[in-house]
């Protein structure tokens, strides 16, 4: 019997507050020039320098390549995964790697998916949040995936807007308001709170 399953591990860190004012001051915008998803004007970053760790082998039913974005949604027992355009509202995770067992994903992978035949791991994808700057995620907190949602959605709980990514740093304090880290590939996602 084949089982999919996923695990995930996003926590939003926030920034203390004596250094916010002047960490206001000295903020300059460090991601590459956005382009736009269909007309939409949410900006997309492409790429993160760091974020893909590669192809570690494995396999998995679903096929997906490093860089691909897909939806995945179901139960940590019974996951469900499809491909979808990378910056789509149907997309909440880029693949950042494969690997052979989902311990050998980065370990600041915002989620995993994989595969297991009997009690044997057959592959993983290595996954994170698939972040736009200037677009909004709902992050709820336990075993919901997050989603894109529009940022003025007064029913979408825990909306994250993006402000910028900081590259080749994992320091929350470098975030006027607070982000997602990413200490093993060093690079963070800087975030305000919309709604709670």
């Amino acid at each position: 019997m084949k089982t999919v399953v996923k695990r995930g591990s996003w926590v939003r860190g926030a920034v203390a507050a004596a250094g916010v004012a002047a960490l206001a001051v000295a903020v300059t915008a460090c991601s590459p020039k956005p382009t736009t998803v269909a007309g939409s004007p949410i900006a997309v970053t492409t790429t993160i320098s760091g974020q893909q760790a590669g192809d570690g082998g494995g396999s998995t039913d679903f096929r997906a390549e490093v860089g691909d974005c897909v939806t995945l949604g179901g139960t940590m027992s019974a996951a469900e995964i499809d491909g979808a355009a990378c910056g789509s509202m149907d997309s909440n995770y880029k693949v950042i790697a494969k690997a052979s067992a989902n311990t050998q994903c980065p370990s600041d992978a915002d989620q995993v998916y994989y595969e297991t035949l009997g009690s044997r791991e057959q592959g993983a994808l290595c996954l994170d949040i698939d972040w736009i700057v200037g677009g909004c995620m709902s992050v709820p907190a336990g075993d919901d995936e997050p989603r894109r949602v529009d940022c003025t959605d007064p029913t979408a709980p825990s909306v994250e807007r993006v402000v910028r990514i900081i590259e080749n740093s994992a320091d929350i304090e470098q975030c006027t308001e607070g982000g997602f880290a990413h200490p093993e590939r060093r690079f963070t996602v800087c975030t305000e709170s919309v709604t709670g």
